[in-house]
C-alpha cells in the first residue's frame, strides 16, 4: 500500500527531473539567421581555417604574391602546382601530374611514394625553367635522402620561395604527400620544412627529439618498398604476383630494375622538364546531325515529291 505509492511518487519525480525542459533551437528565428558555409566547405574540399593562414599577406608587403606548393593525391594520379591567390581566384603558375611520368619512362605506379617525389621534382624544375632560374638553382643532385636547403646563387639571385599546402590530407609521419615536398625542395625551390614527417623519422626513447633514418627514406624515394614486395610476392605466390603486377611485367619492369628506372626518370626530368602539348586531332570530323535545308531547297524537295505523285497542278 503506502510503500508502493511512495515508490511511484519517487519514480515519477525522477522521470520528470530527467526529462526536463528542452528548448526548440531550430525555429523560425534560427532559419532566418542561418548562413550557409562556403561552397567548397560544404563539398568538403577546402579547409578555410588553414587556407586563411596560407594566403593572408601582410599589409606592408603591398600585395606581393604569397606562393604555395600545392600537392594533392587522387586514386590514380598526383597533382602538384605552384599557385598564389587573388580575390578573383587562385592563379596557377606551373603544374605537373603523375600521368606525365609515362613520358619519362615510368608507365606504372603513379601514386606511390616514389611517384609523388618525382612529381614534386618535375613541378620545381618546370617552374624554375619557366622563370629562367633553373641554371642558378639546380637543387639537390646528390643523395635525395639527405636534408637539403637551397641557398642564394653566386650571381646574387635569391631562390624562389613558397610554402607547402597539404590541403585536407592527414599530415602523419610517413605520409606520401611529404614526398612531393621533398621532391620540390630537391628540385631547387625554397620551401621551409622539417624532416619529422618524412618516412624513416623516429622519435628517441624520451620523446624529446628524433632522427631521420636516411637509408629507409632513400628506399622509399627509389620505390625500394615496392620492389621488396614484388620480390616477396613472386616467391610466395607467383599467380598473385602476375595478377597484381601485370602492368609492371608488361612494361618490362622487374623488382631488381625498379631503382634504375626511377633514377633514369629523375635524370630525364632534370634534362627536359618542359610540358609537351599533345598534337591536336587531325582526322576527319564526323557529324551525325541532319543538315539544315534552306527555304529554296525545301521548296524544291516539295516540288519533286508532287511530281513523283503526279500532283504538279496542286
Amino acid at each position: 500500500g503506502i510503500g508502493l505509492v511512495l515508490f511511484a511518487a519517487i519514480h515519477r519525480a525522477s522521470v520528470s527531473f530527467i526529462m526536463g525542459f528542452v528548448k526548440v533551437i531550430k525555429n523560425k528565428s534560427y532559419f532566418k539567421r542561418f548562413q550557409v558555409k562556403f561552397r567548397r566547405r560544404r563539398e568538403g574540399k577546402t579547409d578555410y581555417y588553414a587556407r586563411k593562414r596560407l594566403v593572408t599577406q601582410d599589409k606592408n608587403k603591398y600585395n606581393a604574391p604569397k606562393y604555395r606548393l600545392i600537392v594533392r593525391i587522387t586514386n590514380k594520379d598526383v597533382v602538384a602546382q605552384i599557385a598564389y591567390s587573388t580575390i578573383a581566384g587562385d592563379i596557377i603558375l606551373a603544374a605537373a601530374y603523375a600521368h606525365e611520368l609515362t613520358g619519362y619512362g615510368l608507365p606504372v605506379g603513379h601514386t606511390n611514394y616514389a611517384a609523388v617525389y618525382a612529381v614534386g621534382l618535375l613541378v620545381a624544375r618546370r617552374h624554375l625553367a619557366k622563370l629562367g632560374l633553373d641554371k642558378d638553382f639546380v637543387g639537390n643532385t646528390e643523395d635525395p635522402s639527405k636534408e637539403y636547403t637551397v641557398e642564394a646563387s653566386g650571381a646574387g639571385r635569391r631562390p624562389f620561395h613558397a610554402i607547402f599546402d597539404a590541403g585536407l590530407a592527414r599530415t602523419s609521419t610517413g605520409a606520401r604527400i611529404f614526398a612531393g615536398l621533398k621532391g620540390a625542395v630537391d628540385g631547387g625551390l625554397d620551401i621551409p620544412y622539417s624532416p619529422k614527417r618524412f618516412v624513416g623519422y623516429k622519435k628517441d626513447e624520451e620523446g624529446k627529439g628524433g632522427s631521420l633514418n636516411a637509408e629507409v627514406f632513400r628506399k622509399y624515394i627509389f620505390a625500394g618498398h615496392v620492389s621488396a614486395y614484388m620480390q616477396k610476392l613472386a616467391e610466395d605466390n607467383e599467380d598473385k604476383y602476375k595478377t597484381q603486377f601485370s602492368r609492371y611485367i608488361k612494361a618490362g619492369i622487374t623488382a631488381p630494375k625498379l631503382e634504375a628506372v626511377i633514377t633514369e626518370v629523375h635524370n630525364k626530368i632534370r634534362a627536359n622538364p618542359a610540358y609537351t602539348k599533345k598534337a591536336g586531332f587531325k582526322g576527319e570530323k564526323k557529324s551525325f546531325k541532319k543538315e539544315k535545308l534552306t527555304f529554296d531547297q525545301r521548296k524544291a524537295n516539295a516540288a519533286n515529291k508532287k511530281k513523283a505523285l503526279g500532283l504538279e497542278k496542286y
